[in-house]
């Protein structure tokens, strides 16, 4: 087959519903219970859902609020822990460098690996799942017990595919001659180029299925997506993917963009392409655990000249919600009257850590406590206090007395800790005045180590 090797040597490997899998281990209460992480403001997005949470329709790119109409009482909603994500993620690629000098990171979670590198691991169908469900043995062992799902093929495409056929904690080993056999029942949408807007332009002519885009003509696709988009569903649709496993490269921008089959003057149609590209911008920036400073927006009018757009923020965030007013104020500044042929918008100026008071951040409500709890002792505020620290659900604290733990519940002056960690039992809770000296802002546990929990 064109574009594929002769033997399956390319592997994924995608950590399972990793950020809710990391705040599972390090919370007990919380295992086996539904969890969303992510913004839980008015306005936030999840960034991942629980496998618990799943089966209840929540999933990642969905606003907060509708995650919260459906989920059940008792679903943790909990702020991102970067520092924790990435810790873990280090020991996971680590162990892929042990496997080959050749490790593409896509994201904190996710990453491709070139298993014919090193010219030493036994290729056939047999050794291979052998090699990889030692190597996950090895990760959970690793990592406190975090589970991965990977797919091993001839191609990059066909093994990202894979990855994702028997999650969680799956293994898929697709044999060489077996890749379109695989694809061809699948939806159009496991393929690389196409996302929402190409699967609904598909389904409209009657596309549904990989094997029914490959009843499309080249000359049909070209002329519907264009030459470079449908060259490519053509390809794709035949499993012709000959891109090779790069060494892990500093990403420097993350972006998304849409071109119309007819320019578009409505703002309010605008508005809404770009919230949606902003939600999968938000997606890969939360995928990278990473923080952006600069905005931009790419626009195309309808005599196809091109202009952007850049704002910098005065701090970094990773909120959507910051991105997505920031592209609106820019977008606002375009003359839109004649249409835009394409509109785009992208992040860039990463950084590893957010800072407080992100320019045009969302004002969210008081926390509510992260999981129900019968009885919590509370104390009356005193009239007036000095300014507390921000204490956001989900992050980690410490107490002189009562040792590490993690935020349940703040607002109001108060903020309730659960005391436990990723190798304790599920453990109290106390509430203390947000300003209590005895409680302080912590860095995330050490799943290797032995509990530090004192009451």
């Amino acid at each position: 087959m064109v574009g594929v090797r002769a033997r399956a040597s390319i592997l994924h490997l995608d950590l399972d519903a990793f950020f809710a899998a990391v705040e599972q281990r390090d919370k007990p209460s919380l295992r086996g219970r539904p969890v969303i992480v992510g913004g839980i403001g008015t306005r936030g997005v999840v960034s991942t859902a629980s496998y618990e949470a799943r089966a209840f329709g929540a999933r990642s790119a969905m606003p907060t609020s509708e995650a919260r109409r459906r989920c059940p009482p008792g679903t943790a909603f909990l702020h991102p822990r970067f520092q924790a994500y990435r810790a873990s993620s280090r020991v996971v690629m680590d162990l892929l460098h042990d496997l080959s000098p050749v490790v593409e990171q896509v994201s904190v979670d996710e990453a491709y690996v070139d298993l014919a590198a090193p010219g030493t691991h036994d290729l056939s169908v047999a050794g291979v799942r052998a090699l990889v469900a030692d190597l996950i043995d090895r990760i959970a062992s690793a990592t406190g017990g975090l589970t991965a799902s990977a797919g091993v093929a001839s191609s990059k495409m066909l093994a990202k595919i894979g990855s994702d056929l028997e999650k969680p904690h799956g293994l898929v080993v697709v044999e060489p001659g077996r890749e379109l056999q695989v694809i061809e029942p699948l939806s159009v949408r496991v393929l690389g180029g196409v996302g929402p807007a190409t699967a609904e332009r598909l389904k409209s002519f009657g596309v549904i299925t990989v094997a029914d885009l490959q009843r499309m003509t080249l000359p049909d696709l070209v002329s519907i997506f264009g030459e470079s988009h449908g060259h490519g569903l053509h390809r794709l649709a035949r499993a012709q993917d000959d891109r090779e496993v790069e060494v892990e490269r500093e990403t420097k921008s993350i972006s998304a963009e849409e071109t119309f089959d007819v320019d578009v003057p409505d703002r309010a149609r605008l508005d809404s392409e770009l919230a949606a590209m902003v939600t999968r911008v938000g997606g890969r920036l939360g995928q990278s655990a990473s923080f952006a400073r600069t905005v931009t927006i790419k626009v195309r009018h309808h005599d196809f000249t091109t202009h952007t757009r850049s704002a910098t923020l005065t701090h970094a965030t990773g909120e959507q919600a910051v991105v997505l007013d920031t592209a609106r104020r820019l977008l606002a500044e375009v003359d839109v009257s004649d249409g835009l042929r394409l509109l785009g918008v992208g992040v860039s100026g990463f950084t590893s850590h957010a800072q407080d008071q992100l320019a045009f951040d969302e004002v969210d409500e008081p926390d509510v406590p992260a999981t129900p709890e019968p009885s919590v002792s509370r104390e009356p505020a005193p009239e007036s206090r000095p300014s507390a620290p921000s204490w956001r659900t989900g992050h980690d604290v410490r107490h002189d007395e009562l040792g590490a733990g993690w935020v349940w519940g703040a607002g109001r002056g108060r903020v309730s800790v659960r005391f436990e960690g990723p190798r304790t039992g599920p453990g109290a809770v106390r509430t203390f005045a947000s300003d209590d000296p005895a409680l302080h802002p912590a860095d995330p546990p050490d799943w290797r180590e032995r509990p530090d929990v004192s009451g």
